[in-house]
């Protein structure tokens, strides 16, 4: 996340569907029973289960001192594009385009993001996509002579990195999604958001069919507030109440320091709402007061909150799978 503080039917009710088959995980124990159960229902069940322990530790790696803050350019970060695209290729989720590798085309030395995609299962829904993603570059090593020189990024941003992994994974497991969902880890964030300004140009270019796009920003610590996390341009659309609609939990609160400090407009989420107009915010659980280290050397994985980072990712399910199943498209933009 950059921060600066001057960027600122009526029809007949039908009967109840019958419960999706369970479908097994490659673990052989987990399951998936997805149930949608009225036309008028707003809330889905999901019984997959995150597990805390691969939470751990993809997030230990991405965070380690090995990747030497990732810095978009470096050898750190590549040594992130390659577990990034080792762990979409184990989880049977193709490339979006040629391989993995979307090059950044406005930085001066060879620099990717990372992009796959599950196609939908409807027909006609898969022309249209949701996207789910977050930056998994940083701002690497500290110039000045000091004892601890990685700024390892575990909560800026390689949290969010690894909540919409295991949310690739869900997807890929289960394959409940009837419109296509692009993954996308962005590189350049830091630099200015230069890799999701790359993409979109592409994208553009395809006539890529938007509904709407989930950045996941720096959620490895809680919040002491009676929500789970907070959405940035909150009243730019109706996506934090419909989340809460879909998860049927006080899920996405307002946080009046992401308005006063224009966050909105300071993520990856800004350059696709910029090129299509549509749905697009961050998700965060930093709150200004609940991290003390923001872009610092001590943004390491022992000051990640595990069990956050899981339950977190667990009570978004509902609402990315419903965002990626529903007959029309029920996010809008507020006018």
């Amino acid at each position: 996340m950059i921060i600066t503080k001057t960027n600122k039917e009526t029809m007949k009710k039908l009967y109840f569907l019958l419960p999706f088959i369970f479908l097994a995980c490659k673990s052989g124990t987990k399951t998936v029973n997805e149930k949608e159960t009225a036309s008028d229902s707003k809330t889905i069940e999901v019984t997959y289960k995150i597990n805390e322990t691969e939470i751990s530790d993809f997030l230990k790696y991405l965070s380690s001192d090995e990747l030497e803050g990732r810095e978009t350019g470096t050898k750190g970060i590549e040594k992130a594009a390659v577990f990034l695209e080792d762990f979409l290729k184990k989880n049977k989720i193709k490339p979006y385009f040629k391989t993995y590798r979307d090059t950044l085309t406005n930085f001066k030395v060879p620099a990717f993001n990372i992009v796959g995609v599950i196609e939908g299962t409807d027909p006609e829904l898969k022309k249209e996509f949701v996207v789910l993603s977050a930056h998994y570059d940083h701002i690497g090593l500290e110039k000045k002579q000091q004892a601890d020189k990685i700024n390892n990024g575990a909560n800026d941003d390689a949290s969010g990195v690894t909540s919409v992994a295991a949310m690739a994974k869900y997807f890929s497991e289960t394959k409940v999604n009837k419109r296509s969902v692009l993954i996308v880890f962005f590189a350049g964030e830091e630099k200015g958001l230069l890799g999701s300004k790359s993409l979109v140009q592409k994208l553009k270019k395809q006539d890529f069919n938007l509904y709407a796009q989930l950045n996941i920003e720096m959620i490895g610590v809680p919040m002491k507030r009676d929500f789970l996390a907070y959405i940035t341009g909150f009243d730019k659309s109706n996506m934090a109440s419909k989340i809460n609609e879909y998860t049927g939990k006080n899920t996405i609160g307002f946080l009046p320091k992401e308005a006063e400090y224009q966050l909105f407009y300071r993520s990856d989420n800004y350059s696709f709402f910029e090129a299509f107009g549509k749905p697009c915010q961050s998700i965060s659980t930093f709150d200004f007061e609940n991290f003390d280290f923001y872009h610092h050397v001590s943004d390491e994985f022992k000051l990640m909150d595990i069990p956050h980072i899981t339950a977190f990712t667990q009570e978004l399910l509902p609402a990315v799978t419903k965002i990626a199943i529903s007959p029309t498209q029920e996010i809008t933009m507020n006018k």
